[in-house]
C-alpha cells in the first residue's frame, strides 16, 4: 500500500475512477484514492492486481479547480454548440476534467461522487479539506456522495464521522453484502455482521443518509437462507434510508469463479435466489428503509418500495413470479438477461415475447440450461 510520499509529485491530469453506484450516473465523479486497499473479496472482479494508493489532496483540489474552470465557462457562454468549438484548444493535462465538466453540466451539477472503493480511509480532516473545497467551488451541490467500508467507519471517532457530515458528505455507501457471518468470512469481506451493525449505526447518528448493499445469492445454495435471515437481522438493527440490491454474477476473474469451477461453490439459481429474497423481505420489520432494485443485475426491478408500508406489494410481486407457469419464468428469465424485458409487466408484450420465443429455440434452451446461459450472458454487464 503506497502513502502519500511514495506517489510522484508531478500531477498527471484529472482522475477518473472505474466505477460508481449506479444512483450516482448523473454525479461529477473526484477521485481521491486509487482501487481498493483491501481487495480481496472473492466475489469482486474490480482492482484485482492493481496497486492502491492514495492521491495527493493538492491533486484532488486542482481536478477540482480545472473541473470549475470549464463549467464556468459553459455557464458563460450559455451554448454547447459554442463551446465545442472551444474544444481544440484543450491542453491534454486536463482533458479529463473537460470530458467531466461537459457530462456534469448536462446532467445540472446536482451531485459529487468521492471516489475509489473506500475513500474514508483518508484522514478525517483530509476528507474535510475536500469537502470544503468542493462546496467552495461549487456552492449550489445538493449532494456529495462516497463508498465506505464498514470495517474502516468503525475506526473512525464518531465526532469525527459527524464532521464530515457536517463538512458536506450527505450519503455514505457501504457494501454489507451478507448479515451472515458465515458468509462474510467465505467470501473474505473483511467485516463482521457486528462491524456493519455499528458502522451503519454510527453513519445515521451522524445524521449522513445510509445506502446498504445487500448481494442476493452469495451464500450459494448451502448458506441461502442463513445469508437471508442474518441479513435482515442486521437490517433490522441498522434501518438505513436505503437498502440497494445487486444480484451476484460471477465473472471469470473473480475469485469465487475459481472456487464454482472446483465445487466448493455451488451458485444459486435465479428461482433459489428469488425465493431468498422473499425470506430476507419476509424478516425484515419495523424499519422505515427504502428498498431498491437499481442494477441491471437483478432479475426483479418490482422489488423495489418503502418500508413497511410497501412490504405486502413487494412480497406480491415477488409471489407473482414464483407462481408463474416455469416455462412463462424461463422466458422471462431470458428476456431480462438479453435485455429485450425490463420488468414482468413486458411479458404481456406480444412483440417482444416473440422476439424472447425466437432466442429460447436458437439458444436450445431447456430446464436443464436456462441458468447456465443466463449466467454466461450477465456476465457482459460485470
Amino acid at each position: 500500500m503506497k502513502n502519500d510520499k511514495d506517489i510522484m509529485e508531478f500531477y498527471y491530469g484529472c482522475e477518473v475512477g472505474p466505477i460508481r453506484p449506479p444512483s450516482e450516473a448523473h454525479s461529477l465523479l473526484i477521485r481521491v484514492t486509487r482501487n481498493c486497499h483491501w481487495n480481496r473479496c472473492t466475489f469482486c472482479p474490480v482492482y484485482k492486481q492493481l496497486e492502491f494508493s492514495r492521491r495527493p489532496i493538492e491533486h484532488v483540489k486542482t481536478d477540482i479547480d480545472f473541473i470549475s474552470k470549464y463549467t464556468e465557462k459553459l455557464q458563460a457562454v450559455g451554448s454547447l454548440e459554442h463551446f465545442f468549438g472551444e474544444r481544440g484548444n484543450v491542453d491534454l493535462i486536463d482533458s479529463v476534467a473537460y470530458q467531466s465538466a461537459l457530462h456534469w453540466y448536462n446532467q445540472g451539477m446536482k451531485s459529487v461522487f468521492i471516489q475509489d472503493a473506500d475513500s474514508l480511509i483518508l484522514k478525517p480532516s483530509e476528507i474535510i479539506e475536500i469537502l470544503t473545497h468542493l462546496r467552495k467551488r461549487f456552492p449550489s451541490i445538493e449532494r456529495i456522495t462516497s463508498y465506505a467500508r464498514s470495517s474502516t467507519i468503525a475506526k473512525i471517532d464518531a465526532s469525527e464521522i459527524k464532521a464530515i457530515g457536517n463538512a458536506g458528505l450527505n450519503r455514505i455507501h457501504i457494501g454489507m453484502e451478507s448479515g451472515s457471518d458465515k458468509v462474510l468470512k467465505i467470501v473474505r469481506k473483511g467485516a463482521s455482521k457486528k462491524i456493519h451493525i455499528k458502522a451503519g449505526t454510527m453513519v445515521k447518528n451522524a445524521g449522513i443518509e445510509l445506502s446498504e448493499y445487500v448481494m442476493p445469492g452469495l451464500g450459494g445454495i448451502t448458506l441461502s437462507e442463513d445469508h437471508a435471515l442474518e441479513t435482515a437481522d442486521a437490517l433490522n438493527q441498522i434501518d438505513p434510508d436505503f437498502i440497494r440490491l445487486r444480484h451476484l454474477a460471477i465473472p471469470d476473474i473473480a475469485p469465487i469463479s475459481i472456487e464454482q469451477q472446483e465445487g466448493r461453490f455451488e451458485s444459486c439459481s435465479d428461482l433459489m435466489v428469488v425465493r431468498e429474497l422473499r425470506c430476507l423481505i419476509s424478516n425484515i420489520n419495523s424499519i422505515n428503509s427504502r428498498i431498491v432494485s437499481d442494477h441491471i443485475l437483478n432479475l426483479l426491478p418490482e422489488i423495489e418500495g418503502q418500508f413497511p408500508e410497501d412490504k405486502e406489494k413487494i412480497l406480491s410481486n415477488i409471489d407473482a413470479f414464483l407462481e408463474m407457469d416455469p416455462m412463462k419464468q424461463r422466458l422471462y428469465q431470458l428476456g431480462k438477461r438479453i435485455g429485450i424485458l425490463y420488468d414482468l409487466s413486458d411479458l404481456e408484450d406480444i412483440e417482444k415475447i416473440e422476439r424472447v420465443e425466437k432466442l429460447y429455440k436458437s439458444y436450445k434452451i431447456t430446464p436443464d440450461n436456462i441458468d447456465e446461459i443466463t449466467d454466461n450472458l450477465m456476465k457482459r454487464f460485470i
